[in-house]
């Protein structure tokens, strides 16, 4: 089913299109009320320990090797962790006590196949496409009585938003670029929007258009700025789905780490200016399919692992530490052997969120959202 889009909508849906090099994916969900979800998912398998390193812990250094240099001189958070330097304006929203981090999370999913795992991410089945819609789009259902619309700003809704709520899709044009005369002559027709404007400026940067170097983080950033645009405009979406990839480091991952983490600190930094007040009524959640191997392959890069990190942000989030256990970085503690060991389950840790965040009942929403949760949703990581 077709959703109609206004002209301000459409144009910033055809921004996409230049974003979408730096970034695949975004997708909305219109509900009722003012509490806002972004769900931003690190297709790839994330390694939670490049993030939130543990210099604390007595392995870190040995079992790491050069992927432990990064955080030598990293202020450490509760003695044991450390945030990657690439973390810079994370870093502030962690002193600022609006992030905390899970690490040592998993989903249910205890194979490393990146699509049976993303399924399992997405669908909150207990195993791989034995659940047909998302938990995302359950969740629309739940708060909006079934009667939710939603929005993809991509040829298809992630699994993860699919389901029996309506979603319209909106996809970039396959006809050629544009010559930059044209484009310069749009840019032009738009100067005097303050809000797309400045998208639209960002938009021909990522494009290449102006080669100045720094065209990937500015199409992070850019992917922040509209999806808090489009939370924040009146009567329009309140639920956002982020998609980033090329997390799946088997080879240089220390350079390549650097990078993503860099974007992805440029796309929260941006998201979080651009909801402006309502970043009080907003939760961030960041979670990917399953971690990486503890110890460095052979060519610099970590394996398909386990155990992996959970993020959540607001400004409402109980934030400025860490929540969980350790289960440690020895040879007895990981899983199989090489894994940082699923010591939470990120099923609850999403529940527990969610049902704060929207003040539901946290049994209604594990048992809607993740059937096969194992576990209670966790308590106390959002104030009513």
């Amino acid at each position: 089913m077709t959703m109609p889009l206004s002209r301000r909508s459409l144009l910033a849906s055809g921004l996409f299109g230049g974003l979408a090099l730096a970034w695949p994916g975004l997708s909305l969900a219109r509900v009722a009320g003012e509490q806002r979800l972004v769900f931003v998912i690190q297709r790839g398998a994330a390694d939670g320990l490049m993030a939130l390193g543990a210099p604390g812990d007595p392995q870190f250094g040995a079992v790491r090797g050069a992927l432990a240099e990064d955080f030598a001189d990293a202020p450490q958070i509760g003695g044991l962790f450390a945030l990657h330097p690439a973390l810079a304006e994370t870093a502030k929203l962690h002193a600022a006590g609006e992030v905390l981090f899970a690490p040592a999370v998993a989903s249910v999913y205890r194979e490393r196949s990146h699509f049976d795992a993303q399924n399992v991410l997405e669908t909150g089945g207990a195993r791989a496409y034995a659940v047909k819609d998302g938990w995302l789009n359950r969740l629309v259902g739940l708060l909006d009585g079934g009667e939710a619309r939603a929005l993809a700003l991509a040829a298809t809704a992630p699994p993860v938003l699919r389901g029996v709520n309506p979603v319209s899709s909106y996809a970039p044009s396959g006809l050629p670029d544009a010559q930059a005369a044209l484009m310069g002559r749009v840019a032009q027709l738009y100067a005097e929007d303050a809000q797309l404007g400045g998208l639209w400026d960002d938009a021909l940067r990522t494009h290449g258009i102006a080669e100045d170097g720094e065209a990937a983080g500015r199409g992070a950033a850019s992917l922040g700025t509209l999806a808090a645009a489009m939370l924040t405009a009146e009567g329009g979406a309140r639920i956002a789905t982020i998609e980033t990839t090329r997390w799946d480091t088997h080879y240089g991952q220390r350079a390549r780490s650097n990078a993503l983490l860099k974007d992805l600190d440029a796309l929260l930094a941006a998201l979080r200016e651009g909801m402006g007040p309502a970043w009080a009524n907003t939760l961030v959640i960041v979670a990917t399919e399953f971690g990486r191997t503890v110890a460095v392959n052979g060519t610099g890069g970590t394996d398909h692992g386990t155990g992996s990190l959970a993020w959540l942000l607001g400004g409402k989030v109980r934030g400025g530490r860490i929540v969980g256990d350790w289960p440690g970085l020895s040879s007895s503690a990981l899983y199989q052997g090489r894994d940082l060991y699923p010591a939470q389950s990120l099923e609850a840790l999403v529940a527990g969120a969610i049902a704060e965040h929207y003040a539901l009942d946290p049994e209604q929403v594990g048992r809607t959202l993740f059937p096969a949760m194992n576990g209670r949703p966790v308590e106390g990581l959002v104030t009513a």
